[in-house]
């Protein structure tokens, strides 16, 4: 389309100099103008129609450039549309995200409930061990009070005739004997009562344990998938100096979280939600802090948990001390190695920066979470502390100094010497 269009417009602006240049010498007159004019408005027209063909023959090929001529408001509302449709999702991912940690609130309130529940059915499995023992009990008992029943009613009717008191006797026991029989009847209900509840439990028991394992699933689910980030992930980090109050301190960390999401866009793509979010309550807790420390101090987010593709970054916020750790060009270092032809030189350099990094950190600078690292080497640096080290023999001293100002914050920029023989390099 390009290429037809430069060729068109080409063309025709060749034809309109060629025929205002013709009318020129012709002395062509319109509308009774003269040739000179008469030529202008012939040039002018010929751009005219240059400018003309090209928006419509750029129309009439490519559906973008009738959108941005005609369609332009219908473009707008369906943007906006879009818009409120992402907002409407966005809500909806954090009414789910509200629902899975519901979610595992139930879980553990379920398994409280299920050890609850265990030591329950322990006691009443007890208790009706008891009962049934007492029943068993009170039923040879009531055998035995039974026959002296018996016993008693055949020596009543002996000595009724003869001896009232006696009689008045066995009507006492008569009726302690129907009280222990009311007394048995009841414990053995109570016995029947403690095994339906028994068996009762018994089934709550095994719903609780299959609602358990249905949402250890859930959550096993949940979580597997693509691992975008890692737990502990320094997402953004910020200094945050002594005297703010707590609004400049909420604006400062809203906008750090701002960042991270845009860093997070453009490692990722725009693709899945990558917005950070912070738990409120931690927020106002390190606002807080913040404002009452008196100090200088460094703010880092970072991943609070592994976070799988396409949920948002739940952050976690940690509060350091921001403090001069070494000064501009400051001893951080110095170690001696003996350098031969048959010397690895990349494992003297790699054993040499990972002493300066622990010193580093010994000292106080923040070491990046994942990778541990706080150091940065310019690779010409390396690259000459290479060559100086390839062109040694016998034994180096390697020294590493602080390239300028390090606070806790960190990064530590370097400048490492070579010296061999008391002679720097």
């Amino acid at each position: 389309m390009i290429l037809v269009m430069i060729v068109t417009g080409g063309a025709i602006a060749f034809i309109g100099d060629k025929l205002g240049t013709k009318i020129g010498k012709k002395r062509l007159s319109i509308f009774g103008l003269r040739p000179r004019h008469t030529s202008m408005i012939v040039t002018v027209l010929t751009g005219g129609l240059i400018t003309a063909l090209s928006i419509g023959f750029m129309a009439l090929i490519s559906q973008n450039v009738r959108t941005a001529l005609f369609g332009m408001d219908e473009l707008r509302a369906t943007m906006t549309s879009t818009l409120a449709e992402l907002d409407a999702a966005t809500e909806e991912l954090f009414k789910a995200q509200t629902e899975f940690e519901r979610a595992n609130e139930n879980l553990r309130e379920s398994k409280e409930e299920i050890l609850s529940l265990k030591d329950e059915q322990e006691e009443l499995r007890a208790e009706s061990e008891r009962l049934k023992e007492e029943g068993a009990r009170l039923e040879s008992t009531n055998s035995e009070l039974a026959a002296q029943n018996e016993n008693l009613s055949g020596t009543n009717a002996e000595l009724e005739q003869s001896n009232k008191e006696l009689g008045e006797f066995n009507v006492t026991l008569s009726a302690d004997n129907e009280k222990l029989s009311a007394d048995n009847a009841k414990l053995s209900g109570d016995n029947e009562k403690l095994s339906g509840d028994n068996e009762k439990l018994a089934a709550d028991n095994s719903d609780l344990e299959e609602r358990n394992k249905n949402l250890r699933d859930g959550l096993i689910a949940i979580r597997e998938g693509d691992i975008t980030l890692r737990a502990g992930e320094l997402l953004a980090s910020g200094v945050f100096k002594a005297g703010m109050t707590a609004e400049e301190i909420a604006n400062e960390i809203n906008e750090l979280a701002d960042a991270a999401t845009q860093n997070l866009i453009e490692r990722f793509g725009d693709e899945d939600d990558h917005s950070v979010w912070i738990y409120q309550p931690e927020l106002q807790r390190v606002i807080g802090d913040l404002e009452s420390s008196g100090r200088e101090m460094v703010l880092r987010i970072t991943a609070a948990g592994n976070i799988v593709r396409g949920e948002p970054v739940r952050a976690t916020l940690e509060l350091y001390p921001n403090e001069l750790i070494f000064s501009k060009g400051e001893l951080i270092i110095s170690k001696s190695y003996e350098v031969n032809s048959d010397t690895a030189l990349e494992v003297v350099v790699r054993d040499f920066l990972m002493s300066v990094n622990r010193a580093a950190v010994d000292k106080g600078i923040l070491a990046d979470p994942i990778t541990g690292s706080v150091g940065r080497l310019d690779g010409d640096q390396l690259y000459e502390i290479f060559g100086a080290i390839t062109s040694a023999r016998g034994k180096i001293s390697l020294t590493a100094y602080a390239l300028e100002d390090t606070t806790s914050q960190g990064p530590l920029r370097l400048k490492i010497k070579v010296t061999q023989r008391g002679v720097a390099q």
